[in-house]
């Protein structure tokens, strides 16, 4: 029995020795094999190149010499990354995306804007704009386009402008009653109707300061067409076809009324007697009976000539009361081209510096 057990034994030990892997049998040859490649080198006279590199190192057992394959990474084939547990950074899987429907083609034409008439067309459009200065010269206009707020110069020369109505400078004039405060006279009026004066947005500058609406059309002015433009110095309405002239503001300069229709009934009593600024007064080719006094103080330039003036009084220019007046300012009067004898009237001129321009026979 103990013979058959001592076999027993010697075949477990036999097929433990055959069950080494190859691999082991590898590392245990290795050293071995190092040992006999380096006793073939002449370590005294050992001199590695490019040209002895093959005769020295034996490349043709390199990958026997030398596995690598016990460095290489074990990869594990079809491990999954674990599920997220943050139910917000899941895929909603039932939701799914819609098809953008696709429009059928219209079958209309082309929709084209309504035409805008001329007179509705913004003024930078109808005239040319340069700063503060509008140019709306012989563009056929009928009406004065409205105006930007800044605007200091109108040229409006050579159309077909035939009225000037008081709204024509919406924006560019001083605001009447009921800003602030409830007009004169007005009863019945909820005073909470009136917005006071602090509340209300603020009024746009008032710049406007010449209008020239020559040669145009122009057969009448409303009242307060121009009384209500505070910084109005300048206005030319020469070549049209007035027979009346409208209320002027205090600011005026010069006054351009040349070649129209108006006779003496067209002026208000006393027209230009308050206008302490007015230097230029130019009425010549018009239908004055008589010259339209009292002028002002500040008037430099007096042109009637070319009317149907035939008298004056003494008081016409200067005071018949005070024989030491002077008046340095009024240089340029013009009556030529009317009825009247100066020569008739001596005594009214007492105070100029220089005659009248007319007749003296």
């Amino acid at each position: 029995m103990w013979i058959l057990g001592w076999l027993g034994m010697a075949s477990l030990c036999l097929g433990a020795a055959w069950a080494v892997p190859a691999k082991d049998r590898r590392k245990a040859e290795k050293p071995k094999a190092d040992l006999a490649l380096y006793e073939n080198l002449d370590l005294d006279n050992y001199d590695l190149t490019l040209d002895n590199y093959g005769e020295i190192l034996d490349l043709s057992n390199y990958e026997e010499l030398y596995d690598y394959s016990d460095l290489a990474p074990k990869i594990e084939v079809g491990t999954l990354a674990p599920r997220s547990k943050d139910p917000e950074t899941l895929p909603n899987l039932g939701a799914t995306a819609e098809t953008p429907k696709l429009q059928p083609p219209s079958t209309a034409g082309p929709i084209h804007p309504a035409p805008i008439p001329v007179q509705g067309l913004p003024s930078c459009l109808l005239c040319l704009c340069i700063g503060t200065s509008v140019y709306c010269d012989d563009a056929n206009l009928e009406h004065i386009p409205a105006l930007p707020p800044d605007t200091t110069y109108l040229y409006a020369r050579f159309n077909r402008i035939g009225a000037v109505r008081a709204g024509d400078f919406t924006g560019l004039s001083t605001p009447g009653p009921g800003r602030g405060q409830a007009p004169s006279g007005a009863r019945g009026i909820n005073a909470s109707a009136f917005v006071p004066l602090h509340l209300l947005p603020p009024l746009p500058t008032e710049k406007l300061k010449r209008i020239d609406l020559s040669s145009n059309s122009i057969s009448w002015a409303d009242v307060d067409a121009f009384r209500l433009l505070p910084s109005l110095q300048e206005l030319i309405l020469p070549e049209n076809r007035l027979t009346a002239l409208p209320e002027l503001p205090h600011s005026i300069v010069r006054l351009d009324a040349r070649l129209n229709r108006i006779p003496s009934a067209g002026l208000r009593p006393e027209a230009f007697r308050d206008l302490k600024q007015l230097q230029f007064l130019h009425l010549s080719d018009n239908q004055l009976d008589f010259i339209p006094a009292p002028l002002p103080e500040s008037l430099r330039s007096l042109h009637l000539q070319n009317n149907n003036i035939q008298t004056m009084h003494e008081d016409t220019f200067c005071d018949s009361q005070d024989h030491s007046q002077v008046r340095r300012a009024l240089e340029d009067i013009r009556l030529d081209g009317n009825p009247i004898n100066l020569s008739l009237f001596p005594d009214a001129y007492f105070c100029l510096p220089r005659l009248p321009t007319g007749r003296f026979s």
